[in-house]
C-alpha cells in the first residue's frame, strides 16, 4: 500500500514510540532520538514552517551533514506537501546559485555557521543575478540553522535557529488545533517528495523530481530483495544531497524502521564505524579502496612475522573465502584453515575496519576492481554491487546472494524491465523513474520515451545468466582513428577504472576518441605513494614534488603496463591500451571544477583546462611546463606549477583466441 514519508514516520512512532529512530554522536557520546521524539520535532518544525509562510510545492533548501534535526526538517517540509532540496554541504557558494535560482528557493535550513555564511553570500548573488538579467528578485527570505556555535553575534534579517522555529511552531500548533493532521491527510503518494540535482558533468545540473511513490517503491523493492528489517543499523556518513545516501538512510529507513546513526564529523567516521558496527553498509568503491589501502600500509609497516602470517592467511582466504560466501562446499582441510584464519586474522581485520557485524554491504557509482571485490568477500564481508541512478531512484539491478560477480552489477529486481537499444544503450522501465527534470521539458523528453522507457545513457548488455554488464557511458564510447588500431573501440571510463584499481593511483583521465592512440593523465594516491616512498627513504616536499619523482613515475608506469596487458587480452578493447601518460602536478579537485561533488571526473572540462598537456602527449613531447590556478581549503587562491615528464608505455599486441 502506497504511503508518504511523514505517514510512515508516524506509524513507527505509534507502534514503537520508545524505539531508537536516529542516533547522533555529540562530543563523543551517542545521543538517541526515539520515534516519538522525532514525531514531536517534525510536528513542531512543520507548524513553524507553516507560520513562516511555507506552502504546497514550495522548495526548501537543506544543507549539512547527516543530522537528526535536518532529517526531521525534511519530514516537516514533506508534511506540508512542500519539497526539500538537499544540496552538497562541501559545494562552493557559487555552485548553489543555479539550483536555488532554478528552484525559486526562498527558505533554507542549514547545519552550522559555515553553511549560514554560504547562504548569506548566495542571498546577495541571487539578487545580483536577478538584477543583471532584469528578472524578478528571488529573495532568500529565511535561513534557519541547527548548530548555533559561532552565530551569537549574527544579526542578519531572516536568520534564526531551529530552536526558535520549533518554539514558534509549538505556539502555532496550539493556536491551530488539527492543522498538522489535516495537512498530513491531504498529502498523496503522487505528491513531489524531493528534488535532487544531478552532478552536472557536462553543464548546469538538472533538478530530478521524485514523488513519495517513486522513492518508496524502490526503497521497498530493495528492502524485500535483501530481507531488511527494523533490526538493521546504518551509518549515515555520505552527503544527504546524493540520492544513494538518501535512499539508504532516509527512504529505506522510513520503510523499514531501522536505526540511522549520524557520525560526529567526517574526521570521526572510521571510529564511529567501529563503535556502531553497522549491519547494512553502503560505500562507493573509493571508500573500500581507502580502507584496503590503510590495511596494506599497516601490513607493510608490520613485523616480518606478522606479514608472514597475514600473507599465508590471505592466500587461504582468496582460495576459500569467496566459495564459502557463495554457499559452496569446500573440503574439511580448507574449512579448518579458513576457520583458523577467521579467528586470528579475518575477524580482527573486519573488526578493525568496522565491518564485523555487516550482514550486507553494497557498492555502486563506479566499477570496483576484481581484486578489491574479492578481498572483502574473502574475509567474510558480503560485498555486492548494484546499478541505478538519480533518475531511477537508485534500485534497478542488485546482486542476489550466491550470484555475486565482480564483472556484473546484478539482475533486474522486482518491478524493473530492461532492454538494450540497437546502439547498446540500456533502457529501463520501473515505478521508480523520475517524474521530470524541473523546468526542463526538453531534457525530460530526451530521457523519457512516451511509453515509459528511461534512457540511462549507459552502454552494456545482459549476459546469458540475466546479469547486467556495464561497459561505459554510451556517449563516451568512441573509436580510435588512424594508426594500427584504426576503428577499435575506446571506452575511457573502463580504462580509467582499471588504472584506479591500483592502490597507488587515485584518479585517471583517458583520452583517445577520434585519435590514433590512447593517452592518460594520472593522479597518484598521496597516502599510498607517500608511504611507499618513505619506506624507500625517498624524500619529498609535497604532492607536486612526489608526483614528479623518477621512482614514482616508474611505479605508475608499471601499473599502466599491467593495465595494457589486461586490455591486450580483451579482443574488443585491445586498442584502448595506453601509449603515453603523465602524472599531474596537482590532485583533481571538485573545488577547481575538475570533479563533480560525487567525485566523477569531468573529462571534457579537464581536457579543455589542460589542453597544453593533451597537445604535449599527442605531439610527441617528452616534457611540458604547466602552471595552474588552484583554490585552497581556507578560500585563498594560488597557483601550482611544474615541468611534467611524459612517459611512453609498452603497448602489447592483441591476444587472439583460437577458434574451438
Amino acid at each position: 500500500m502506497q504511503s508518504t514519508f511523514p505517514r510512515l514516520m508516524l506509524e513507527h512512532a505509534a507502534k514503537r514510540p520508545g524505539a531508537a529512530a536516529l542516533r547522533e554522536k555529540v562530543f563523543g557520546i551517542w545521543q538517541t532520538t526515539t520515534w516519538a521524539q522525532l514525531a514531536g520535532e517534525v510536528r513542531a518544525i512543520a507548524c513553524g514552517l507553516a507560520e513562516a509562510g511555507l506552502k504546497r510545492d514550495d522548495h526548501v533548501v537543506v544543507v549539512g551533514e547527516n543530522r537528526p534535526r535536518l532529517y526531521a526538517s525534511m519530514l516537516a517540509i514533506q508534511a506540508l506537501r512542500a519539497v526539500p532540496v538537499p544540496l552538497y554541504q562541501d559545494a562552493a557558494t557559487t555552485e548553489y546559485v543555479f539550483p536555488m535560482q532554478n528552484a525559486e528557493v526562498r527558505l533554507a535550513i542549514v547545519e552550522d555557521q559555515e553553511q549560514v555564511d554560504k547562504m548569506l553570500e548566495v542571498r546577495g548573488l541571487l539578487a545580483d543575478k536577478s538584477a543583471a538579467s532584469g528578472g524578478p528578485v528571488l529573495p532568500l527570505d529565511r535561513i534557519w540553522y541547527d548548530e548555533s556555535r559561532g552565530l551569537r553575534n549574527y544579526a542578519e534579517p531572516g536568520l534564526a535557529s531551529l530552536d526558535a522555529l520549533i518554539e514558534a511552531g509549538r505556539a502555532f500548533d496550539q493556536a491551530n488545533p488539527g492543522f498538522f493532521e489535516r495537512e498530513l491527510a491531504a498529502a498523496q503518494p503522487a505528491d513531489v517528495a524531493a528534488m535532487f540535482f544531478t552532478s552536472g558533468t557536462t553543464g548546469n545540473p538538472k533538478g530530478v523530481v521524485h514523488t513519495h511513490a517513486t522513492l518508496l517503491d524502490r526503497a521497498g523493492a530493495g528492502a524485500r530483495f535483501d530481507h531488511l528489517s527494523e533490526r538493521e543499523e546504518v551509518l549515515a556518513y555520505l552527503p544527504p544531497a546524493w540520492i544513494g545516501q538518501n535512499i539508504f538512510s532516509y527512504a529505506q529507513w522510513l520503510h523499514c524502521g531501522y536505526v540511522v546513526n549520524c557520525p560526529e564529523s567526517a574526521a570521526t567516521v572510521s571510529i564511529d564505524l567501529k563503535e556502531i558496527g553497522p549491519t547494512y553498509y553502503f560505500a562507493p568503491p573509493r571508500v573500500f579502496e581507502g580502507l584496503l589501502t590503510s590495511v596494506t600500509i599497516r601490513m607493510e609497516d608490520a613485523s616480518r612475522a606478522k606479514r608472514w602470517i597475514y600473507e599465508r592467511a590471505m592466500a587461504v582466504a582468496r582460495r576459500v573465502g569467496p566459495a564459502l560466501m557463495d554457499g559452496k562446499t569446500v573440503g574439511f582441510a580448507d574449512k579448518l584453515a579458513y576457520a583458523l584464519g577467521n579467528l586470528f586474522v579475518y575477524g580482527p581485520l573486519r573488526n578493525t575496519l568496522g565491518l564485523n557485524r555487516v550482514r550486507l554491504a553494497y557498492t555502486a557509482g563506479e566499477a570496483i576492481g576484481p581484486d578489491l571485490f574479492t578481498f572483502y568477500r574473502s574475509i567474510g564481508v558480503n560485498l555486492k554491487q548494484l546499478y541505478g541512478s538519480t533518475e531511477t531512484a537508485v534500485f534497478v539491478c542488485l546482486q542476489p546472494d550466491h550470484e555475486v560477480r565482480a564483472d556484473t552489477v546484478g539482475v533486474p529486481i522486482e518491478g524493473v524491465e530492461i532492454k538494450v537499444a540497437e546502439n547498446g544503450e540500456i533502457l529501463v522501465k520501473s515505478a521508480g523513474l523520475l517524474k521530470e527534470y524541473y523546468k526542463n521539458p526538453a531534457a525530460t523528453a530526451e530521457v523519457l520515451t512516451p511509453d515509459g522507457w528511461y534512457h540511462t545513457g549507459d552502454a552494456g548488455f545482459l549476459d546469458k545468466t540475466g546479469h547486467l554488464k556495464i561497459i561505459d557511458r554510451a556517449k563516451d564510447v568512441g573509436r580510435i582513428m588512424g594508426g594500427p588500431n584504426d576503428g577499435a573501440m575506446f571506452a575511457p571510463k573502463y580504462v580509467e577504472n582499471k588504472l584506479k584499481f591500483f592502490p597507488f593511483i587515485k584518479e585517471a583521465v583517458a583520452f583517445g576518441d577520434k585519435r590514433e592512440k590512447v593517452c592518460a593523465f594520472v593522479n597518484i594516491d598521496m597516502e599510498a605513494v607517500g608511504n611507499w616512498a618513505e619506506r624507500r627513504n625517498l624524500p619529498y616536499a609535497g604532492y607536486t614534488d612526489l608526483a614528479g619523482k623518477k621512482e614514482v613515475l616508474e611505479l605508475v608506469k608499471d601499473c599502466v603496463e599491467k593495465v595494457n596487458a589486461d586490455l591486450a587480452a580483451d579482443e574488443m578493447l585491445a586498442g584502448s591500451q595506453i601509449s603515453r601518460f603523465l602524472v599531474l602536478h596537482k590532485e583533481l579537485d571538485a573545488d577547481d571544477g575538475e570533479l563533480t561533488r560525487t567525485r566523477k571526473v569531468r573529462r571534457g572540462y579537464i581536457g579543455d583546462k589542460y589542453q597544453v598537456l593533451v597537445d604535449a602527449l599527442y605531439g610527441g613531447k617528452s616534457e611540458q611546463f604547466i602552471e595552474t590556478a588552484v583554490k585552497f581549503e581556507d578560500g585563498r587562491s594560488g597557483s601550482v606549477s611544474a615541468t611534467l615528464k611524459i612517459i611512453d608505455a609498452k603497448v602489447l599486441a592483441a591476444v587472439t583466441r583460437k577458434a574451438a
